[in-house]
């Protein structure tokens, strides 16, 4: 009697941990099959963060500006049409950065008591600018954005024109920026931009011999249209 007792407890004992061990097999395999994708389910994958735009942008000066200890004296500059690149980087679906590049130039024209001095010269300008951009993401395909940022323009292939000697100095600015893309497919989209830099640069000048400094007051609005690529 002793000895069936004694197998009795064996088999029950057995059976549990038969039981216990199926269980954590159990638990495993649905473990491991929540951790594969079913076929045919969608993943959900966080986008590259990288973007780059091609614009064809236009660059409208204002045309104010002074020499100085010449009163009544103005300044006027040409507008210009050029290429432009810019790469953003999405810190989240709503905040990046952008890096905007290229280069276009200024023809400089006097005004009011120095327009008899006609074209003063031609300097070509890079200004890199900055943004911070708030991207809204509740529109589908149509993204519009809004930012800020900072500018630095380097003025080089400064010629004089009627002046004997012409010098545009480097500056900082501020921009402000509102545009959107519409994007046709994950990659690919079309962008519309508008900034506006402040830009105030010093400049010297010398003009029958004299000596004479002034401030260009540029304030550009730079207006684009061209392709979106992300990533």
């Amino acid at each position: 009697m002793a000895r069936k007792r004694m197998g009795v407890a064996r088999g029950v004992t057995a059976a549990i941990v038969l039981m216990l061990m199926g269980q954590q097999a159990v638990a495993a395999e649905l473990a491991q099959a929540a951790s594969v994708p079913q076929a045919g389910a969608a993943v959900t994958e966080w986008p590259n963060p990288w973007q780059v735009r091609l614009r064809a942008l236009g660059v409208i000066t204002e045309d104010s500006g002074h020499v100085n200890a010449v009163p009544g004296s103005g300044l006027s500059y040409s507008n210009t049409v050029r290429p432009e690149l810019d790469i953003s980087y999405y810190f989240t679906d709503n905040i990046a950065t952008e890096l905007i590049l290229g280069t276009t130039y200024a023809n400089i024209e006097g005004q009011g008591a120095i327009g008899a001095l006609g074209n003063v010269g031609k300097v070509w300008l890079l200004p890199p600018t900055l943004t911070l951009q708030y991207h809204f993401t509740n529109f589908g395909a149509f993204k519009p954005y809004v930012g800020a940022g900072v500018n630095y323009t380097i003025f080089y292939n400064q010629h004089a024109g009627s002046a004997d000697a012409l010098h545009v100095k480097n500056t900082f600015g501020t921009a402000l920026q509102v545009g959107f893309d519409y994007m046709v497919d994950q990659h690919w989209g079309v962008n519309f931009d508008v900034k506006k830099l402040f830009l105030k640069p010093d400049f010297e000048v010398t003009v029958d011999g004299a000596k004479l400094t002034g401030k260009a007051e540029l304030d550009p609005w730079l207006i684009g249209a061209g392709v979106t690529y992300r990533f």
